[in-house]
């Protein structure tokens, strides 16, 4: 989970860090909702389970291709994609996020590097970014996880965003976006996915424990046999330390 703009509720939540064992988890406000995470010995490992699963889109494309392909953030949280897209899949990556002391607090306790060629953290309303003209056609691979201070339901979760969203993608490029699959708002969340990219585009995780259920969803739909989906998350699991042999049995396509 992570700050996005709602423009009926300003200002800006402050931010704060806890620490619980190995991890240091990333707050707003007052809340107790954990925004995002991080391994203290392992910084740029992804250390939440649905995070994790925001990498399923791994498993529809060849891993070689991997390095040349671009990454999106839509919201920062702890910067566990937006690390792990840069520094362990080696992509071109951009984030966005609307509140400037998520990047601060991200550069400060949750090591994520300057900007730099191939990495930019760009303070901004995603709903305006994903209709930046320049970007559209043009991501492999974009992650949102937009949720404000009090994570009731995803800020930015209309039928038209996730319109503006497949506009970015590339023909084979795919969407990842966390939901929490125990609460009313999913249905009306899976339902606005179907309308923007068609329900044959779209695959569905089984709810993690705390609930979040990750949905991914292809610019062009994709079917791979089971065999081929096996060999690359082997091949996942291998090159990147990533469980996607375990994602098999809770990713499954959304029926017609």
């Amino acid at each position: 989970m992570t700050p996005a703009h709602s423009r009926a509720a300003p200002p800006l939540p402050s931010v704060t860090f806890s620490e619980e064992g190995p991890l240091r988890h990333l707050h707003l406000g007052s809340t107790p909702w954990i925004q995002g995470s991080m391994r203290l010995d392992r910084p740029n490992d992804l250390a939440l389970e649905y995070v994790q699963r925001m990498m399923a889109w791994l498993l529809f494309v060849e891993p070689d291709s991997v390095a040349a392909r671009r990454a999106l953030q839509l919201g920062l949280g702890a910067a566990a994609i937006t690390k792990f897209c840069h520094r362990r899949l080696g992509m071109d990556t951009t984030a966005v996020e609307l509140n400037p002391q998520v990047v601060v607090a991200c550069r400060t306790w949750f090591r994520l590097p300057a900007d730099g060629p191939r990495l930019r953290v760009v303070v901004g309303d995603a709903a305006d970014w994903v209709r930046h003209p320049p970007w559209q056609g043009t991501v492999d691979a974009l992650a949102v996880d937009l949720y404000d201070h009090d994570a009731g339901a995803p800020v930015l979760d209309s039928a038209a965003f996730y319109a503006d969203c497949r506009a970015l993608l590339t023909d084979d490029g795919a969407l990842t976006v966390n939901l929490f699959g125990r609460r009313a708002s999913f249905e009306r969340s899976l339902a606005a996915l179907a309308q923007a990219f068609g329900r044959e585009a779209l695959w569905v995780f089984k709810p993690t424990t705390e609930g979040n259920t990750v949905v991914l969803a292809q610019r062009t739909p994709q079917r791979p046999a089971r065999e081929v989906l096996a060999d690359r998350a082997d091949a996942i699991r291998r090159r990147w330390r990533l469980p996607a042999p375990h994602w098999l049995r809770s990713l499954q396509p959304l029926e017609p």
